[in-house]
């Protein structure tokens, strides 16, 4: 589905020498670009292709050309001319059979030989090693290009009584090739008479040996043309039907001489077909197609079986119009005249598939219509076809509002236009014709670049060199004629009114309304989508002009964008409405120049673009989406969005993918076209997201980019278009969760009532209930495909898929099922989508389903004709159902847990259980009493809250299985006490609890609850099992235990505590119970509380404890003096160290950074593994560490008044976790709450003794520790930020002086006192 579009054409004359002379041969030179015509006259024309695609496309012949006389005998002619690449010159034959080698650089003329019989046809071989002659008297000649014989051959027996001269040469020139090479050279095609017959023969010929490979059979044959298709599967002839009354045909042979296809011309009777050649791609097959008042170039296309004229220039019968396709570039044409008019007209490929998703196919004077969007119909197939009065040369579809309207240029010159009916009517013109008349006009001629402005404006452009009377192309015009075109706009009127339905072929009028003259050549017209009757005009060299009607102003404008300028020209432009995103202009022109470069405005987006469309899914239709098709055959979807913003290189990677093996499929940005070649048609906008491809075989192919699919699908959700959207989910499997994800699933809790009213289909509903999961799937599966931000309550994650306790899938299932009850009438397949729900719930809820059932069932037994009965599936239907959802066991459990026997039996029977497992269970059950069996059943299903509520209702003769049951399971007690009402049951309850309680080793609980059934035996062993001897004392109190046992009991309490490193509770004891002061004091000073030692002694005036208090006191404050200088020495060379380590570190960083451009340049895998090498290798990286444990902190038993935790490791220099180590050692050594505790209870005990001088020095010492320790930790953290180590600033006395006084009023200086800080 593509069509030949005329992008460009220009023209030139040669002047030649006299106005009888005639062109009758030509030749190219493709390295230099040159053409050479051979005159009637024996001049030889040279005339250069111009190569600049600055100032006008590349193809523009010379104005100037060079002439050189061919010296020849009198009446000898030149009959054939072709241009020998490997000796840089021409061969030149003539009517006496004289071979001239024309050097045209040097000027030099050299006679290589002659035949006899004149020459009628020169034809080197694709690889110009030979040279093969026909002759005028029937002879074929095969030579070197050293002008070596290699064979001489016959084409035909000859014919007795003939002359064989008049026969051969008897027209000036011959119009087709007598010899035609295959293209590698190794076979070479000729079509000569048969002996005694008019009908003629096709004939192949081996290169090497000359010998006759294949012979067709015979046929009538148009004259001796002949064409070997370049790529060598076909050999294209003409054969002519008069005898049968018909039109020519072109016929196809295959190399062994078969008759292969064929295809009519479609023209009259009389015609007749003079050339016939190949593009060098063959694909493109063109024929000189003779009629009586007029001469055409028809151009064919084969695809899909079916050959497609796709092209026709006509030209006037007089000028008898020559070509020749270039040898490189397959869609550029060169024409030339008998008087010397030379026009190349460049072609461009360009799909038949409109914005609007209309498949418009030219086929000759028909255009075959395919509305894609109602259907992909496979060509050469159509819906209906438009029947025009010629060929079709150029078109224009415009659709706006329902309405469409076709203008089309045709070959003759003149214009039709037809209206067709709205899109959704077209499947009613199935397979009709429709004939298009004429427009009524004056003064019109063929367009290039066809354009609607408006739906009564056109806007084109007019051809160099045509006439405005003939309508042909005319070489009458002078030479300032050639260096310009036009702009024309028409207006057009109908003068019948449109019927809606029906297709408007006739009354229409044409009015040429302005005339806009341009110096350069067009490239290309796209209307403007935001401006009405404005079109952008794009010039050679990619420059942008808007044109303005005439209708709009008075003369019309042309108006030049330099903002807007291709950097190169582009064949392929589109202008694309993108709607409001705070752009200056709310459009973006497209284009696509011949290097495959996709353009947009002024920048280059693609430079490896083989075809592109745009995708629209708004309901302004403003473009959404740029589908993009590679040279590698992948196809991208880029958002507008990103185009605008600059983000496509860092989203897609200049397009050039990078595929890797550990790629998903969700990180691809990309879709890998599966077949080579492929190019983009179109698409289909709106929901359908439809990408059309056509590949090189002709076959169209629908593909639907998930990207599209899903901004389709969101776009239908926030217009609430449920049922559209739940369809496309269906239709292209994807994940239902998106219906509720889009906006979040709380949001969707509010539309649920509208989705279920919209959709009105259980079977859908009961599907998208069946795949709810608890995943927000827009932030999972599908978040590379598009951007999801849901402003209203935020990303959803997988963790916020519950809310207040309810989870996404049940609060869905549950706004479900309040919907359908509500809008769904009952039916049975209502009942069985709202048990799905139930089923689907997360856990499952059955017994709530199965209590459903139950009701159907008793509906069923009851017998009754009831009319509601109907509304409901049968219970073995639900049961069924319920089953085919949930696990069979987990149904049996419910149907169990609602105590219905019946119910579980007939469960267990629909889910093929074995009866002799459950029958026997269920018949014990069955003769139990109801509370029993109640019991019985939870037990079996572990519901031991059920079953201990049943086995308490059931009386006092069960209490024992309550009590056991309540051991086996210790959770129950709390129920049981709330339970059970008589006390002594309680008293039982408690103590069984706390006997759990102690089996547990949660001692102080026990020993409560034994207290509160009064068991103080047990209470006051848990007590003494907890160490808490306050209650052991206070319980042997309230068991009235005598004075001596009392006091035995405290002398072991006293002995346990000091064990347990607690002497201070030990020393209560021994003062309060046992009466001891001596070791109490003692025991005192071991727990460094100082002042109540010192207390305790002098209350009872004690001299030797006093004593001891005094010697303890000043010993442990010269023990802490020592700590603290020690550790404010180790704070120093800890810091120390750990600032050359950091500075070390540092440097072997900016060393590894400097080589961090080598290690980039290896794959992943050797980097990370350089990269863990580094990390490892270096002495000072950061490693896994555990922190050092390393603390002043207090202990009970410890004899230093600074105490610090055991380590957990040693600092080894040069590790790689030594840095880190330091910082940890460096934290470690802070002072602890107990020893601060206890270093302000020792200087007042220090100034009570008088030894206020100690004090004064511990006290300074301990906070010139506990600043430096501060301090420290500080001037690492601070290191540790920075990429400096700055030594002058790093400093501890700078650190001390700069937080000293902040830190010393802070809550880890409250041991301080103000008297000892003084000066």
């Amino acid at each position: 589905m593509k069509n030949l579009k005329l992008s460009w054409e220009l023209s030139s004359n040669l002047h030649l020498q006299s106005e009888t002379e005639v062109i009758r041969c030509t030749a190219l030179d493709i390295e230099q670009n040159r053409i050479f015509f051979a005159s009637s006259a024996n001049f030889i024309y040279t005339a250069h292709l111009s190569s600049s695609q600055i100032d006008e496309p590349c193809g523009k012949p010379s104005a100037s050309p060079l002439i050189e006389a061919v010296d020849l005998d009198a009446g000898d002619s030149i009959t054939s001319l072709e241009y020998l690449m490997e000796k840089e010159s021409l061969i030149i034959g003539t009517l006496s059979g004289v071979l001239l080698l024309y050097n045209v650089d040097d000027n030099m003329m050299e006679v290589v030989g002659r035949v006899e019989g004149g020459v009628k046809c020169l034809s080197p071989s694709p690889d110009g090693d030979l040279l093969c002659i026909v002759t005028g008297v029937g002879q074929m000649l095969v030579m070197t290009h050293d002008w070596d014989l290699l064979y001489e051959t016959a084409l035909e027996d000859p014919v007795e009584d003939a002359d064989v001269r008049d026969q051969y040469l008897q027209s000036e020139c011959q119009r087709g090739s007598s010899a035609t090479w295959r293209g590698d050279g190794k076979f070479f095609a000729t079509v000569s008479l048969t002996h005694n017959s008019l009908l003629k023969k096709l004939k192949v010929w081996e290169r090497d040996t000359g010998n006759l490979h294949s012979v067709s059979e015979p046929k009538s044959f148009m004259g001796e043309i002949v064409e070997w298709m370049p790529s060598g599967a076909k050999i294209a002839t003409v054969c002519d039907h008069k005898e049968e009354g018909g039109c020519p045909s072109i016929v196809f042979f295959e190399r062994n001489g078969l008759e292969r296809s064929s295809f009519s011309v479609n023209e009259g009777i009389d015609a007749t077909i003079e050339n016939l050649k190949w593009n060098c791609n063959s694909d493109l097959l063109a024929a000189i197609v003779r009629r009586e008042t007029y001469d055409s170039i028809k151009i064919w296309l084969f695809s899909n079986n079916h050959w497609y004229l796709k092209q026709e220039i006509r030209y006037l019968r007089q000028e008898g119009v020559r070509f020749m396709w270039d040898p490189v570039k397959p869609l550029q044409l060169i024409c030339w005249t008998l008087k010397g008019m030379i026009t190349v007209h460049n072609f461009i490929w360009i799909t038949a598939v409109t914005d609007n998703s209309v498949a418009l196919v030219v086929d000759g004077s028909k255009i075959l219509v395919t509305p894609l969007s109602l259907s992909v119909i496979p060509p050469p197939m159509y819906l209906f076809e438009l029947e025009f009065p010629c060929s079709v040369r150029e078109m224009a579809f415009w659709s706006m509002n329902s309405k469409n309207s076709l203008a089309v240029s045709l070959s003759d010159g003149s214009l039709s236009v037809v209206e067709l009916p709205s899109l959704d009517t077209w499947e009613d013109l199935e397979g009709k014709v429709f004939g298009v008349e004429l427009c009524i006009s004056e003064d019109l001629t063929s367009f290039l670049h066809l354009t609607w402005l408006d739906s009564h404006v056109l806007l084109g452009v007019v051809p160099i060199g045509f006439s405005h009377h003939g309508h042909l192309p005319d070489s009458s015009y002078s030479k300032n004629e050639l260096s310009s075109n036009y702009l024309q706009e028409l207006e057009l009127a109908c003068s019948e009114d449109h019927i809606p339905g029906l297709v408007t072929c006739s009354g229409w009028h044409a009015k040429i309304s302005n005339k806009h003259s341009l110096e350069r050549t067009v490239i290309g017209v796209a209307s403007n989508p935001v401006k009405r009757r404005s079109a952008f005009v794009q010039l050679n060299g990619g420059n942008i002009f808007e044109y303005s009607s005439k209708l709009d102003t008075k003369a019309g404008s042309l108006q030049e964008h330099h903002d807007l300028r291709f950097l190169s020209s582009c064949p392929w432009m589109s202008v694309a409405s993108v709607g409001d995103y705070g752009l200056s202009k709310p459009f973006m022109i497209f284009g696509l120049d011949n290097n495959s470069r996709l353009h947009v405005n002024q920048n280059v987006l693609c430079n490896n673009c083989s075809s592109f469309s745009l995708y629209s899914n708004s309901t302004n239709q403003a473009i959404t989406h740029l589908i993009l098709g590679t040279k590698q055959d992948f196809l991208y979807v880029v958002d507008i969005r990103d185009i605008m913003l600059g983000q496509t290189e860092a989203k897609y990677g200049n397009f050039i993918p990078v595929i890797s093996r550990r790629m998903s499929e969700e990180e691809k940005k990309f879709i890998q076209i599966w077949e080579k070649g492929s190019k983009i048609l179109g698409v289909v906008h709106g929901d359908e997201s439809v990408v059309i491809l056509q590949t090189t075989r002709g076959n169209l192919e629908s593909i639907y980019p998930r990207k599209l699919v899903l901004e389709s699908i969101v776009n239908a959700l926030v217009q609430g278009r449920f049922k559209d959207a739940l369809l496309m989910v269906r239709r292209h499997r994807i994940d239902f969760n998106v219906i509720v994800d889009h906006g979040g699933w709380q949001a969707f809790l509010q539309l649920a009532t509208e989705f279920v009213r919209q959709v009105d289909n259980l079977s859908y509903i009961t599907e998208f209930v069946c795949s709810l999961k608890n995943e927000n799937v827009m932030e999972t599966l599908y978040k590379s495909h598009i951007s999801y931000t849901n402003e209203a309550n935020g990303k959803e994650s997988i963790g916020s898929m519950v809310l207040g306790g309810n989870s996404k899938v049940n609060s869905v299932l549950l706004a479900v099922r309040k919907a359908l009850e509500e809008q769904i009438v009952e039916s049975p397949a209502r009942e069985l989508c709202i048990l799905t729900t139930l089923a689907r719930t997360d856990p499952p809820s059955l017994e709530e389903a199965l209590e459903r059932v139950k009701v159907i069932r008793e509906m069923e037994l009851s017998d009754c004709n009831d009319p509601k009965r109907k509304c409901f599936p049968s219970a073995e239907e639900s049961l069924k159902h319920l089953l085919w959802l949930s696990e069979s066991e987990a149904v049996y459990e419910a149907a169990l847990g609602l105590y219905d026997l019946n119910l579980a039996a007939i469960v267990a029977l629909n889910s093929q259980q074995d009866p002799k497992e459950f029958l026997p269970f269920l018949q014990e059950l069955e003769v139990l009493p109801s509370l029993i069996m109640r019991y019985r059943i939870d037990l079996k299903l572990r519901r031991f809250e059920k079953a201990l509520k049943h086995i308490v209702a059931a009386g006092d003769a069960y209490f024992e299985d309550c009590i056991n049951l309540m051991k086996k399971n210790p959770e129950l007690f709390s129920m049981g006490l709330q339970l059970l009402t008589d006390p002594t049951k309680r008293r039982q309850v408690l103590e069984g609890w706390g006997d759990h309680l102690s089996d547990i080793k949660c001692f102080e609980d026990a020993a409560t609850t034994y207290m509160c059934c009064s068991s103080l035996e047990k209470a006051l062993k848990a007590y003494r099992s907890c160490n808490s001897w306050s209650g052991v004392l206070t319980v042997a109190g309230l068991i009235k235990l005598g004075k001596e046992e009392i006091l035995q009991l405290a002398h072991e309490l006293c002995e346990e505590l000091q064990t347990l490193g607690k002497p201070g509770e030990a020393a209560k004891i021994a003062l309060d119970y046992c009466g001891d002061v001596k070791n109490g004091i003692n025991l005192l000073i071991n727990a460094r509380e100082w002042e109540e030692a010192l207390r305790i002694a002098l209350m009872h005036r004690r001299e030797d404890s006093i004593s001891d208090v005094k010697t303890g006191a000043v010993e442990c404050a010269a023990t802490l003096i020592a700590e603290y200088e020690e550790g404010l020495e180790k704070v120093g060379k800890y810091l120390a160290r750990y600032l050359a380590v950091r500075q070390r570190r540092l440097l072997l960083a900016a060393k590894l950074q400097s080589n961090e451009r080598s290690v980039n340049e290896l794959d992943d895998d050797t980097v990370s593994e350089a990269s863990s090498s580094f990390s490892r290798m270096s002495a000072y990286s950061t490693g896994t560490r555990k922190s050092s444990a390393a603390s002043m902190s207090s202990s009970g038993t410890s004899k230093r008044g600074v105490r610090r935790q055991k380590k957990k490791g040693k600092i080894r220099a040069g590790s790689p976790d030594e840095e880190m180590a330091l910082v940890d050692h460096l934290k470690g050594m802070s002072l602890a709450s107990g020893a601060a505790r206890e270093l302000r209870s020792l200087l007042a005990c220090l100034v009570m003794i008088g030894k206020e001088d100690i004090a004064r020095k511990l006290h300074r010492v301990g906070e010139n520790f506990q600043l430096s320790q501060i301090a420290a930790v500080k001037i690492a953290e601070d290191a540790m930020s920075c990429n400096i180590v700055d030594e002058h600033a790093f400093v501890l006395e700078v650190y001390i002086k700069k937080l000293g006084t902040e830190l010393l009023q802070s809550e880890e200086f409250s041991w301080r006192s103000k008297v000892f800080g003084a000066p």
